[in-house]
């Protein structure tokens, strides 16, 4: 069979179109196969890269770790693409890291498959088989506290969040698990600030139900897109599982579950026709939910929309109770894979405070091959539709050369309308090396409602950010109290900055921006 490459942007730098640039491109070299797993922009706006690699003899007789296989690999950048730190997390056996998630606290939670006992870094001795590892990090990447979550059968992760009471949600599978209904069940776990559990979970049908993706939804739950394979599962009468209640349509599903803030199901529905329909993706919208995927169905089962070649892209929108507003379908010819999607939203004053109202929606993928070669195949593309899914615009990207190995893993929108691609690279397979593109996109950029100054958390306990969102070269930030006195005077050349508010009694205080563009901004902040 002829090998199909995977073409995305990543060395795209004199191919870009339509009216994109790229702002800055970093390169991540490696002599192994790594594995890019996901990029997280931070609460202070710079960057995580996080995925899975071998380190080299190099940096292993450095650091005295000596293991057997891959490690959690982070990597942070800076706004401008500079790095400014780079660790690992070992075992002495595999460690893949699939997901990441920042904490309100300014952190990180890593989330990822671990086949290490006791060794290195990993503090806690194997469950069994593969194990969730869990490792709960500062903003400088310093280990604050670690778990293992596991059993006899085999744990795999696949994502993590953190709700609303500081504590999180873990979400992966389980394989052939006595306590589950089919060959892999879906295991969700809720955890409190320090790691401690606070339910476990596993929900699943008689056959195979994959964890695609999860999101924080509005009041301290969560909502799971699950990739199925299964059918609907008579209850086993275990009160840590919940069997699945909804029949497949065919044969690979949508499957959405809602889990309430105490980590159980509160409702489930299925999304699909007679063929395979893979879910990708969800975003929270001001109406409720948005699930995106990939479809080989043809209008049928509860799919009202058809395919036009290959694998369409297939977007549903629900309200708050899973039930369908619309659903459409989008066709680059030949398999379109989808990988993110961001919602747009602008703020309406008439409306509740700290409430948006959605205005569209950006999509992005690549479209593989298949069978045949056309234009616009193996390249990066950009999709952006309405609040109702009418398509408003599509771009392509060219990629540099076929002859390269490419891989588009994410994509982000940053709220400042730039887009940070993140994937890997090869001139041949097992060399691996990341890229990462911020691109900046002038018809993005006038979907973006941007506010002057931004303060978030606010109030505050012990840390603000202060985001400033026009252009500036330098800065400065200053802090007075009410009767005008300066408490604080800060020079940035960032567009957010983190501020120290520990030593502020509770009260009201005023934050003041002055920039080299003799432009002044105000904003009030509030101590808790």
């Amino acid at each position: 069979m002829k090998k199909l490459y995977f073409c995305a942007i990543l060395l795209c730098t004199a191919s870009i179109l339509y009216a994109q640039e790229v702002v800055w491109q970093k390169d991540i070299k490696s002599s192994t196969q790594d594995f890019l797993s996901q990029v997280t922009t931070t609460i202070d706006q710079q960057y995580l890269i996080t995925g899975s690699s071998i380190q080299s003899d190099k940096l292993q007789a450095s650091g005295s770790k000596q293991n057997n296989g891959y490690d959690f690999h982070l990597i942070k950048l800076n706004q401008q693409g500079e790095e400014v730190w780079e660790k690992y997390f070992s075992g002495q056996n595999h460690d893949f890291l699939s997901a990441t998630v920042n904490t309100q606290e300014g952190g990180f939670l890593l989330s990822g498959t671990s086949y290490s006992g006791k060794s290195l870094d990993k503090k806690d001795d194997s469950k069994g088989g593969s194990d969730i590892w869990l490792i709960r990090l500062n903003e400088f990447g310093d280990e604050l506290w670690q778990k293992t979550i596991g059993s006899v059968s085999d744990e795999e992760a696949r994502a993590v969040i953190q709700t609303t009471d500081f504590g999180f949600f873990v979400a992966g599978n389980v394989q052939n698990s006595a306590k589950g209904y089919g060959s892999k069940d879906v295991l969700i776990v809720r955890l409190d600030k320090n790691g401690g559990i606070a339910s476990q979970i596993i929900v699943g049908g008689k056959g195979l139900d994959e964890v695609e993706k999860m999101i924080p939804t509005k009041d301290g739950g969560a909502l799971l897109g699950v990739y199925s394979r299964s059918g609907k599962a008579a209850t086993n009468n275990l009160s840590s599982a919940t069997s699945k209640q909804t029949e497949n349509f065919g044969e690979g599903d949508y499957w959405i579950i809602k889990l309430n803030k105490d980590g159980k199901v509160e409702w489930e529905k299925n999304y699909g026709g007679k063929g395979d329909d893979h879910l990708r993706t969800l975003a929270l919208t001001s109406t409720g939910f948005l699930i995106g995927g990939e479809s080989r169905s043809e209008r049928s089962g509860n799919k009202s929309v058809g395919i036009e070649e290959g694998t369409d892209l297939w977007l549903i929108s629900l309200n708050e109770r899973g039930e369908e507003i619309w659903q459409k379908s989008y066709n680059f010819k030949n398999r379109d894979v989808l990988m993110g999607m961001s919602v747009i939203t602008k703020s309406q004053e008439q409306r509740e405070k700290n409430q948006d109202i959605t205005t569209g929606i950006l999509l992005g993928g690549y479209t593989q091959a298949e069978g045949r070669i056309e234009n616009e195949d193996e390249t990066f593309w950009m999709l952006y539709v309405d609040q109702n899914g009418n398509e408003q615009w599509r771009k392509h990207v060219k990629g540099e050369s076929r002859k390269k190995e490419e891989r588009l893993s994410d994509i982000k929108l940053n709220r400042d309308g730039s887009i940070i691609l993140a994937g890997t690279s090869a001139e041949e397979l097992g060399k691996e090396n990341w890229k990462i593109v911020k691109l900046g996109d002038k018809q993005i950029d006038q979907l973006i409602e941007k506010q002057d100054i931004k303060i978030y958390p606010n109030p505050v306990s012990d840390y603000t950010y202060v985001e400033i969102g026009f252009d500036f070269k330098e800065a400065d930030i200053l802090l007075y109290d009410m009767s005008g006195r300066q408490l604080q005077n800060l020079k940035t050349k960032n567009k957010v900055t983190k501020i120290n508010t520990q030593p502020l009694i509770q009260g009201a205080y005023l934050i003041t921006i002055k920039t080299d563009t003799n432009k002044t901004v105000n904003a009030k902040l509030i101590k808790k």
